[in-house]
């Protein structure tokens, strides 16, 4: 006989008393679902020669199927890596003004609706007049992401025309974002000048004097990798130059969208949007969740006809920001406008962390670990910036460490934890950095430690 006969029927399992709790919690509907996939499974498993469930335990992998459909997405997360723009961790967190305005937009509020005259209004007067103030440009437009913001850019303003660009840029980014793909999706013609290490203003104005037809001088900053050795560049500047003699304007994709000077923390100098635009950008692009630490969205600055153009393009419907978008950028934009980014931006706030303050924490956390009985240490580490901003520059910083028998699994028992804690495995020991645990994570990261510091113990 088949073993798999003797498996309960689904109105069998809905009929016990657990099954009614887990229908209280999730609903019938779900409940039917969450049982039909544990008995599959255990179809599957009977069929591979394994012994039968009993009810109890279809009733425990219906309900650990219920808490891992039941919890919203994406989870918080205690950020233990020493990278601080971790793209797969979301980036930039928020600053506390960008999480209460993030509920306050959640109910209904004026997006589009002007109250001093009571009628109809336009959705970017939540961000373009700071923006516009923070940059000194002459006008502003959010979307949905930087790539988008390109993509935008490239379709409105040089459609069916040629736009030049170094060879040396046309990069690719996380997620196969490439540039030569994002120009033709935007019907731009793409014409290629100078070579991958060295690209001279020369090579620029070959195809200008040649007299080709060229709508877009581009410049894409390199993301998330650094060119050294044998390489040249043309500055910002001598392409603006260049372009305002032929007529032809430049975009600049900053990508990592620095409002504040990175030198002044100890880190290289990341090129500034302020800058660009000074030395004649006529559009600059840049990322919302990067430096400028704030909420995911593609924001573009520069000249108001071209800036307009964009604004009245019918593909800026698809890739217009929420209103959660605009009122998070909104509050982390006023942070820079009253002059206090680098204390109430968490991003600038790890940034400026020093090393002391750092070494402080990991010691308080390694004293009270000690104090449970678990060998925790105290090592120098290296914080790196990450998400595709300051490519080969790290900061010093402090990191607790410890030495489990199996770091991957004590790294994967961290990761089940709650809230989970994603830290990282170095010379055969976990690493936590403290520059990215932000301060109110604290307690929660040592709870999570020691139980699986605990659970591995029991396991062995």
């Amino acid at each position: 006989m088949d073993p798999r006969r003797q498996l309960p029927s689904v109105d069998q399992l809905l009929r016990a008393e657990g099954a009614r709790l887990l229908a209280e919690r999730f609903g019938h509907a779900a409940v039917v679902e969450a049982l039909r996939e544990a008995l599959e499974a255990a179809r599957a498993r009977a069929q591979a020669g394994e012994a039968l469930p009993s009810l109890e335990d279809l009733l425990r992998e219906a309900a650990a199927r219920l808490d891992r459909w039941g919890v919203p997405r994406p989870r918080p997360v205690i950020n233990a890596t020493g990278v601080i723009l971790h793209t797969n961790l979301g980036r930039a967190p928020l600053s506390e003004a960008a999480l209460e305005a993030l509920r306050a937009a959640a109910a209904y509020s004026d997006l589009e609706f002007d109250l001093e005259r009571g009628e109809r209004g336009e959705r970017q007067v939540a961000v373009e007049p700071l923006l516009c103030r923070i940059t000194r440009a002459e006008a502003a437009l959010v979307v949905n992401n930087n790539a988008a913001a390109v993509l935008l850019a490239l379709t409105v303003l040089a459609h069916g025309r040629g736009v030049l660009i170094s060879r040396g840029q046309l990069i690719e980014i996380g997620g196969g974002f490439r540039i030569p793909e994002v120009m033709a999706q935007s019907g731009a013609r793409l014409i290629e000048v100078g070579t991958t290490n060295r690209t001279h203003l020369s090579d620029y104005e070959a195809p200008l004097a040649r007299g080709e037809d060229v709508a877009l001088i581009f410049r894409a900053h390199h993301s998330n990798f650094r060119m050294i050795g044998f390489v040249a560049e043309v500055p910002i500047a001598d392409l603006a130059a260049l372009g305002a003699r032929y007529g032809v304007p430049v975009l600049d994709d900053l990508g990592s969208g620095a409002l504040l000077d990175t030198a002044a923390f100890g880190l290289a100098h990341e090129p500034m949007v302020q800058e660009s635009l000074a030395a004649g950008a006529a559009v600059v692009c840049f990322s919302g969740d990067k430096l400028l630490g704030g909420p995911q969205a593609g924001i573009l600055v520069g000249r108001r006809e071209l800036i307009d153009r964009m604004r009245h393009h019918p593909l800026l419907r698809a890739l217009r920001p929420d209103k959660l978008t605009l009122a998070a950028l909104s509050a982390t934009l006023l942070h820079y406008w009253k002059g206090e980014a680098p204390r109430a931006i968490p991003v600038w706030r790890m940034i400026a962390a020093g090393p002391a303050e750092l070494e402080a924490r990991a010691r308080s956390w390694a004293a009270a670990l000690q104090a449970d009985g678990i060998p925790a240490a105290v090592c120098p580490a290296r914080s790196t910036v990450g998400g595709g901003s300051l490519p080969g520059e790290t900061l010093p910083s402090a990191a607790l460490v410890l030495r489990p028998a199996d770091p991957e699994a004590f790294a994967a028992r961290l990761r089940r934890a709650q809230p989970p804690v994603v830290a990282r495995i170095q010379e055969g020991a976990v690493w936590f950095d403290a520059r990215t645990v932000l301060p109110e994570q604290e307690a929660d990261l040592l709870k999570a430690i020691r139980q699986a510091w605990v659970s591995g113990a029991l396991a062995g």
